[in-house]
């Protein structure tokens, strides 16, 4: 199961060959220990509510990850 906390980092790896992975800041958890959903602030700007796939990991900066 996936677990972020606030400050954490989503990357999203690319659907197809050549798209790049995005990235964005955990804002809110919305789930239960850690779980999605989660509110992300892409790095464009764009604010959303997501549950992540199996295509999404999380980044615990500052952390030793």
């Amino acid at each position: 199961m996936m677990h972020a906390e606030v400050g954490d980092r989503l990357h999203v790896q690319g659907r197809v060959v050549g798209q790049a992975e995005v990235t964005a800041e955990v804002l809110e958890v919305h789930g239960e220990d850690g779980g999605p959903p989660y509110l992300v602030r892409y790095d464009n700007g764009h604010e959303a509510l997501v549950f992540p796939g199996s295509d999404g990991w999380i980044d615990h900066p500052g952390k030793g990850s």
